[in-house]
């Protein structure tokens, strides 16, 4: 995978967290910067951290489905995308607390990032030799941008923008989906 893919990918799977990081952004009064770290080291963390276990978890079982590894790939990623486009049409509005604690950080971070353990295994069965470093490294760094944005952006704009997100979302992961499909099946000489 090249970089702007990897970054497209680590776009896609920030999505969630973004919309998570709007709702924290509203529930806070005054905007502090401290804020937007901790979201941004906690969603940026989990989405660097679940996609590494994923990896190591699909690589166990890569010698198994090398040969429908593409498939795995796309299937993976277009049940998380249309997942994620389903839930930006939910009328269920989520409640976000105004703490940044360990406690109500936590489970928001790992329930951002499970989709990224599914996108661990994916990467697993595509990357083929290259190293899951920097794939993560960019997907942690990206999301801690695009999340501490958030809470910015929730703060000044409200929740305008969270529906959209998560919309946008799933379309880039299925995109991205349906382009390991598409390589792994020798359409674009893959």
């Amino acid at each position: 995978m090249s970089f702007i893919e990897i970054f497209i990918l680590a776009v896609g799977l920030s999505m969630d967290a973004f919309a998570v990081s709007v709702c924290k952004g509203l529930s806070v009064g005054k905007m502090k910067a401290k804020y937007a770290l901790i979201a941004g080291a906690y969603f940026g963390g989990f989405q660097a951290l679940m996609p590494l276990i994923g990896y190591y978890i699909g690589s166990q079982f890569a010698e198994l489905i090398t040969k429908y590894s593409h498939w795995v790939a796309f299937i993976l990623l277009a049940i998380i995308g249309a997942n994620m486009i389903r839930e930006s049409f939910s009328k269920e509005k989520e409640e976000a607390s105004a703490s940044f604690s360990f406690k109500t950080m936590l489970p928001m971070a790992i329930a951002t990032s499970i989709d990224a353990l599914a996108v661990g295994v994916a990467l697993s069965l595509s990357l083929g030799d290259a190293s899951i470093y920097p794939p993560v490294l960019i997907i942690g760094l990206t999301t801690f941008v695009i999340s501490a944005a958030g809470v910015k952006i929730g703060n000044v704009f409200g929740d305008k923008f969270e529906s959209k997100a998560e919309f946008a979302g799933g379309v880039i992961l299925i995109l991205v989906g349906l382009k390991l499909l598409l390589d792994g099946l020798g359409v674009f000489g893959g």
